[in-house]
């Protein structure tokens, strides 16, 4: 059968129009359509959990119960069996798979990938499930300008940089914030600020931008109404504890995260489809919880379910006291762990602003008491209204500490409540926070998940160009896929099976009937065994060094370096007899290169 021909622009188009004008006509193209797929992914959740809510309210309590623990229960399952069967890139927030897609492989998105992600995606937290649509809407817009960058240009380089475009112009759609677009794309995909890579990016951030207030009108994402009269020198006093806290509470909110995905990746290998149906049932346990715990009171009974923007707005306008408050904090941040451990579609972004709002709500309610009580802070009006401001504050702080991208969370919160006037403290507070979560955690969350999944980050920016790239744990360049002797093998028959697969390496890890790690075997050594019988004979009383996956670059190859080592096993910080990958100085040599290159 004949290759079917690859589609191409029309030859009418590549005449009159060069390269570079094909290029932005494409990015008016990807933002019109990145706009609309943005905008009919917001409505498909928000109506599809507004009518499980008047369902769900319409009957007695018993079903009212059933009917919010067996929704994100029955989308959760559906998400586990789709992803295990046709789509292993539709779970998570599709942030990071549009990142290794960009580095790893040329920027190209399936089509396919954005058709299922945009599904499973609105299903998911449509139904109830605690999780956002931004981190979705931004790999869905990738898959499209993905799609156009390969109609469109044979150029690898012109497909890999529609990516970012998509990337953009969804992001833009989805906030109703374009500046906050081409900033997270500069931070979070590119890591530095080129001339060269906006001019395609504002087009299409333009057009969707457009596109999703047209249809979704213009107010921002959110109102907020905070006091204008205000001291700088007060709210710069607010902004330190509200930093601290959001730096602390996000780190405990990425390394929960981290932590739990790594014990369901690991506890759910029979069947890992069930995994999102049991997040599922585990928000609809929490969701209920804070409905009933909450009195039913304000906005708050369905915030712990889907979005929750509702309670955001309520804590802008104190309406929400601070028993509330705390019980929404608390429950909120077990169920996205959850959500998201458990392998749901759907995003952070969402879920990082709500807690932030709920914690700089805390805060506020109780400085508003403070003041009530003595006038603490001179100069600081108390005005149950101030309260907002914290929630502001809260919002900016959070999404510094778990999203890590400082000038983001500076400028997104701006364009999604409109309100220009704490720009000093916001910034205070978020450079505290990053500053705090960094330290901490040096890996990034997104780049985290990542490593987690095996995927290589040798390519990603913030390997290739961190001046103090040896502080990184050996995880982020470590070989994942790792060729294993086993002890009771012959060593002619190893032989045999290294050459059989063209594993042809200096050295190989040796591998007991469990697949624990007993050794590391050279290749000389099996060729010349002499009278030893089996693998086990040869390395019996090695002194074998190993470095586990938390382990610096730094240390990792000065310890290799002292015990005259080209290579070592990578094994997990709990227990030093599971090999995850394996280290070799050529690795830590190409790092460097790549630096200095």
């Amino acid at each position: 059968m004949s290759e079917q021909p690859k589609r191409t622009l029309p030859d009418w188009m590549r005449r009159r129009l060069n390269d570079g004008q094909r290029f932005l006509a494409l990015c008016v193209l990807a933002g019109l359509l990145c706009g609309l797929a943005a905008v009919a992914f917001h409505l498909t959740i928000h109506h599809l959990f507004d009518w499980l809510w008047e369902q769900a309210e319409s009957r007695d309590p018993l079903e009212f119960c059933a009917i919010l623990l067996a929704a994100p229960t029955l989308a959760g399952l559906a998400v586990g069996v789709v992803v295990q069967k046709f789509a292993p890139d539709a779970a998570g927030s599709g942030i990071p798979q549009t990142k290794a897609a960009y580095y790893n492989k040329g920027g190209k998105v399936s089509t396919r990938a954005g058709i299922w992600r945009y599904l499973l995606g609105a299903l998911y937290v449509g139904l109830g499930n605690s999780l956002g649509r931004e981190g979705p809407t931004v790999h869905i817009s990738a898959a499209i300008s993905s799609r156009i960058g390969r109609w469109a240009f044979k150029d690898p380089a012109r497909v890999q940089s529609m990516l970012p475009v998509g990337m953009a112009a969804g992001i833009a759609a989805a906030f109703n914030a374009p500046l906050s677009a081409l900033t997270f794309v500069f931070e979070e995909l590119l890591d530095n600020f080129s001339m060269k890579a906006i001019g395609g990016m504002v087009v299409a951030v333009v057009v969707a931008a457009a596109v999703s207030r047209t249809m979704l009108g213009e107010d921002p994402v959110l109102t907020a109404r905070i006091a204008e009269d205000y001291k700088t020198s007060a709210w710069m006093l607010v902004a330190l504890p509200v930093g601290v806290a959001a730096g602390l509470i996000g780190h405990l909110f990425v390394r929960s995260t981290l932590n739990m995905r790594g014990w369901f990746k690991s506890g759910s290998r029979k069947a890992p489809w069930l995994a999102p149906a049991a997040g599922g049932l585990s928000c609809g346990i929490l969701g209920l919880a804070a409905f009933y715990f909450t009195g039913h009171l304000g906005n708050a009974q369905n915030s712990v379910f889907s979005i929750g923007y509702q309670s955001l707005e309520a804590a802008f306008e104190y309406k929400l006291a601070a028993g509330i408050l705390g019980t929404l904090l608390v429950l909120k941040f077990l169920a996205v762990v959850i959500n998201y451990a458990s392998g749901g579609s759907g995003g952070l972004f969402s879920p990082t602003l709500f807690l932030g709002g709920m914690l700089g709500g805390l805060l506020g309610v109780g400085l508003a008491d403070l003041q009530h009580l003595g006038n603490w802070i001179p100069a600081f009006p108390a005005d149950t209204k101030v309260i907002g401001g914290c929630v502001l504050l809260g919002m900016g702080a959070m999404f510094a500490a778990v999203v890590r991208c400082p000038f983001t969370s500076l400028i997104i919160i701006f364009e999604m409540t409109g309100n220009y006037s704490l720009i000093l403290p916001l910034m205070a507070g978020n450079m505290l926070a990053w500053q705090i979560a960094r330290r901490l955690q040096p890996v990034s969350i997104y780049n985290a998940l990542l490593l987690q999944d095996g995927v290589t980050l040798r390519r990603l920016p913030a390997y290739r160009g961190a001046q103090d790239y040896r502080k990184l744990p050996v995880q982020s360049i470590m070989t994942h896929e790792v060729f294993g002797i086993r002890a009771t093998e012959e060593p002619a028959d190893a032989l045999k099976r290294i050459t059989a697969a063209d594993k042809r390496f200096h050295a190989y890890p040796v591998l007991g009937e469990d697949d624990e790690l007993l050794g590391v075997i050279a290749r000389y050594e099996l060729k010349h065994p002499g009278e030893r019988q089996t693998v086990a004979e040869i390395i019996e009383g090695q002194e074998l060094l190993s470095v586990t996956t938390e382990s610096s670059i730094r240390d990792a190859a000065n310890r290799m370096i002292a015990r005259d080592l080209q290579q070592v096993p990578v094994v997990s910080p709990l227990d030093d007899t599971k090999m995850l990958g394996w280290l070799t100085l050529n690795d830590i040599a190409r790092q460097q290169n790549a630096i200095e290159g």
